[in-house]
């Protein structure tokens, strides 16, 4: 490892698991210390914890209704006491697709979906901007999207539609922010091998199914996001703002094959 992020604090929702927790331990082995966001699976924060801490980085585990703007408040307020400052923020938290069509889809679970991948992206970002705004500027925000910010599925309305709102959000939000030198950038990945999508990484029958359409025929794994996230955390990425990194092995390329 290079220690490309030497002496930085993350706060990265969702790295109880998947690509926020590949992301914690990329993070941790290239010199940063991470605050580790759960909801429901402390056993899996406890475990990027414990892979942050083998890379010789410091960890906390911290529980956070994302949803709610006083929990993101108050775990903002003891990060920020825990380590003195933040310098990265990635909002990786998120809900997946119903499946469910729209004339069938309740409010409830619509809600869910926005409530977590949209408003939860915006309360953490809001008190991040703020926080870095009172340390002079400067900073990174990371919103792990999806190549389906761009690109539709049928009975995938809710998630789609949080995702194509985190586009505009990030692109919206980078101007308002580039006097501070604070960069706002989105990474869209395709297929990962996350329990988003378990029934892949149980069932290699299913998943080899399923990379056919994948210029590539594999897909990704969790680290490799990991190490995209590194890169737009780092001062290489210092120009680097209001754009999206897809990462889907040529996915977004193959949708019109045959058309």
């Amino acid at each position: 490892m290079t220690g490309r992020l030497d002496g930085r604090t993350a706060l990265i929702t969702g790295s109880d698991s998947g690509i926020g927790q590949a992301s914690a331990i990329e993070f941790a082995r290239e010199g940063a210390d991470v605050v580790v966001h759960y909801l429901h699976d402390r056993q899996g924060a406890e475990h990027t914890r414990d892979r942050v801490e083998r890379a010789g980085r410091r960890a906390v585990v911290m529980r956070c209704d994302i949803t709610d703007e006083q929990d993101v408040e108050a775990m903002f307020d003891a990060a920020i006491a825990e380590f003195g400052s933040l310098d990265v923020l990635i909002n990786d938290a998120g809900v997946d697709a119903s499946g469910v069509p729209v004339a069938d889809l309740d409010t409830e679970t619509w809600d869910r979906a926005i409530r977590t991948n949209v408003y939860g992206a915006f309360f953490c970002s809001r008190r991040f901007v703020q926080h870095r705004r009172d340390q002079g500027g400067h900073g990174k925000i990371i919103n792990i999207t999806s190549i389906h910010q761009e690109v539709a599925r049928a009975g995938g309305s809710d998630y789609d539609t949080s995702k194509g709102a985190l586009l505009e959000f990030a692109k919206s939000l980078a101007l308002e922010v580039a006097p501070m030198h604070l960069n706002v950038n989105n990474i869209g990945p395709g297929m990962v091998l996350t329990p988003f999508n378990q029934k892949a990484i149980d069932d290699p029958a299913y998943l080899e199914e399923q990379v056919q359409s994948i210029p590539w025929k594999r897909a990704a794994e969790p680290e490799e996001i990991g190490r995209l996230a590194v890169f737009l955390a780092s001062d290489d990425a210092d120009y680097v703002t209001g754009s999206t990194y897809f990462m889907d092995g040529g996915l977004m390329q193959n949708q019109g094959q045959g058309a």
